[in-house]
């Protein structure tokens, strides 16, 4: 089957889990949380969170377990903490928890940004995995990266990527 074909046999609404990491932001001012929420219910997607939590491996490992362990989110997204900064632990709190990466997408999103941004795009460490059939993606803090990875990859292939880790 073609990917177009994989496309259109991929569930159509599916459940996101939204979980902003910051030390900084207050539920008032997390504006990239909002614009997840908002792109996902867009897309015609539910939508659990934002949850918002600290700079802190086991309080994201924490958020993160919650969200998995939901039976109606499919997909979890994290924003925030994916930079290079002491504080910036998102990644190394979450990489344990994945049985597989989806490689691919930090790589084209560091393409799509670097178009954006220039060379500072080699600063994301934006990522994606799976694990229990479900989808993770981790994503820079910034509203601009949130839009960017939601509409230009995550939106548009996270169905395809569900039914193909899901298959028998």
């Amino acid at each position: 089957m073609s990917a177009d074909q994989h496309r259109e046999k991929a569930p159509r609404v599916l459940g996101f889990g939204l979980i902003t990491v910051s030390d900084t932001r207050s539920p008032e001012d997390d504006i990239s949380g909002r614009t997840l929420s908002g792109l996902a219910h867009a897309g015609g997607h539910r939508v659990e969170g934002p949850e918002l939590v600290a700079d802190d491996v086991s309080a994201i490992r924490r958020a993160l377990r919650r969200m998995l362990a939901h039976p109606l989110v499919d997909v979890v997204v994290l924003t925030g903490g994916t930079g290079f900064s002491p504080r910036d632990v998102t990644l190394d709190a979450v990489a344990p928890l994945l049985e597989q990466s989806v490689d691919g997408f930090g790589e084209l999103f560091r393409v799509l940004s670097y178009q954006q941004v220039g060379a500072a795009a080699m600063l994301s460490r934006a990522a994606a995995g799976l694990t229990a059939g479900k989808a993770v993606f981790l994503l820079p803090g910034s509203p601009k990266a949130v839009t960017l990875a939601m509409e230009k990859l995550i939106l548009p292939e996270v169905g395809h990527l569900l039914s193909q880790a899901r298959r028998e």
